[in-house]
This record gives structure tokens, sequence and C-alpha cells, in this order.
């Protein structure tokens, strides 16, 4: 049984954040640790508060989990200060986690914001998380808002996603995969750099508005796939085709972004696995 690990907030409406993660991780056949940041209240419609544990604790549960169940792979989500980025910075490096997946959370499906309330933090996170997080990644998954942020110039097409793909390598990431979810139009592209190469996936845009988890379950279900020892691009491809699909088949939940249907089937564990 293979290990991945999420560290992300929790989400009370259970559609996104460190909820959506474990059950895409069940989806994919590995067994799911968790590393809770912040307590949100919040369903379909917003965020109505939140409050970030402290970093000691945040720092003991990395301890816990490293040092009993070290994961096969792990991803960051919602870290909504500049201490929880060098404490979860510190223990990926501490314990060598491998297979970093980093999902940059900056801002919901719903628009608020998911950063601490104090002068500068929105401006000094996702520096913190450019210095910090990203050259520990082996993959990096911005959406078109979070790349802009990072590297610090406008991302509005796939010319300029593949630059900031690029750009994102350069900083130190292993990869990129810079999502167009947000992009205007009826097909959605999103542009994943390895090293020197770049490749596009392309699909026709769902006419949806459940959509609110999609980040954390793409990053959540690609950290499934290289735990399971899956090449990245294939964890990618994977993640992708089942986003999609749980969009498709999305229930129709709650009256704002609705969550999507992590039951759709993910795709088949290697023989060896056992069941």
């Amino acid at each position: 049984m293979r290990i991945a690990l999420t560290i992300a907030g929790s989400d009370s409406g259970g559609g996104a954040g460190i909820q959506a993660d474990l059950k895409t991780f069940h989806q994919f056949g590995v067994f799911g640790t968790s590393v809770i940041t912040a307590v949100t209240a919040q369903n379909t419609v917003g965020v109505r508060a939140w409050e970030a544990l402290p970093a000691g604790l945040v720092a003991q549960q990395i301890d816990a989990l490293a040092t009993d169940l070290p994961p096969d792979a792990l991803k960051s989500g919602m870290l909504g200060s500049e201490e929880l980025v060098e404490t979860t910075a510190a223990g990926i490096a501490r314990y060598s986690l491998p297979h970093y997946v980093l999902d940059p959370v900056m801002v919901a499906t719903s628009g608020d914001a998911l950063f601490a309330d104090s002068v500068g933090a929105q401006h000094a996170v996702p520096l913190l998380i450019a210095r910090r997080l990203v050259p520990l990644a082996a993959l990096v998954t911005p959406n078109l808002d979070e790349a802009a942020i990072l590297v610090g110039e406008e991302v509005r097409g796939p010319d300029q996603m593949e630059r900031a793909a690029r750009a994102l390598v350069g900083m130190g990431a292993q990869a990129a995969l810079v999502k167009g979810g947000h992009l205007a139009g009826n097909e959605i592209v999103d542009v994943l750099a390895v090293g020197g190469t770049v490749r596009r996936f392309s699909h026709a845009r769902l006419d949806t508005t459940s959509t609110h988890g999609t980040g954390c379950t793409l990053s959540a279900a690609v950290a499934a796939g290289l735990a399971h020892g899956r090449p990245l691009e294939q964890a990618v491809t994977d993640a992708l085709d089942f986003v999609h699909r749980a969009i498709a088949a999305a229930p129709g939940l709650g009256r704002g972004h609705g969550p999507l249907n992590h039951f759709v089937p993910a795709p088949p564990r290697p023989p060896n696995d056992g069941l």
C-alpha cells in the first residue's frame, strides 16, 4: 500500500482542501495521510471565516507522519501565512520527502482570499512560495492568476502559459503545469513544462458551475500517481482525465460552485498493487 500525504486546509463543505485530497487518494488506491494547516468555515457559496493552525502544531504533524508513515509522494495546498510556508518547506527538506506537488493556493474558487489578513501578506506569501517551495517541487500546478503572481508577468493565453511554465522550471521546479481553466473560449488548454520540453493538453470546456476543488483534486491525483511510481507525464495525464470526468459527473450540490464527483473511477492501479 502506497502512502500519499496532503498538507492543506480543511474545507467544511467537503469539496476542496483536505477532504477533496483524501477522497482523491482513496479513488487512486493510495493510503492518504494529512497535515492540516487551517480550518475554514465555507460552503459552495464562499468562505465565511478561516483560521490558521499554529505553525508548531503543523510541524509536529509533519514530524509524526514522516517518522512513522513516510509518504511516497505529497502535495501542499492552502498555506495562508509566511510562517506556514516556512514550516512546510522546512519539513519537506528535513525529511527529504519525495515527489512533492505544489498547488500554490491563493484564492478559493468563490474568489475569497486565503492569505492571512496582515499588512503585506498578499505580496509576501507568494514571494516566499516562489523562493522556498518552488525549488523543492517535482511539479507546480498554478492557475493563470497564480502563475502570473509567481513569475511576475501577465499570463492570459497558451503562449504566455508556456513562458510561465518554463519560468517556473527555471526557478527550480522539476516541472510546471499551468492550468487554463480560466481561459476564455470553448477549449481549455493546460501547459506542462518538464525540463526543456513542453506539452499542451486540450479538452472542451464543460458548461457547469461545479468547479469547487478542481485544483486540489488535480494536484492530489498527480501526487497519487507519483506515489504509485508512475512517470510524471503519465501522472499528469491521468489526473487531468480524472478531473475532467469528475466535473462532467458533478452531483450538482449547493447553491454556488458545487463539488466534483470524486466517485468517478480513477485509472487502474498496477496489477501488482493487490486489489
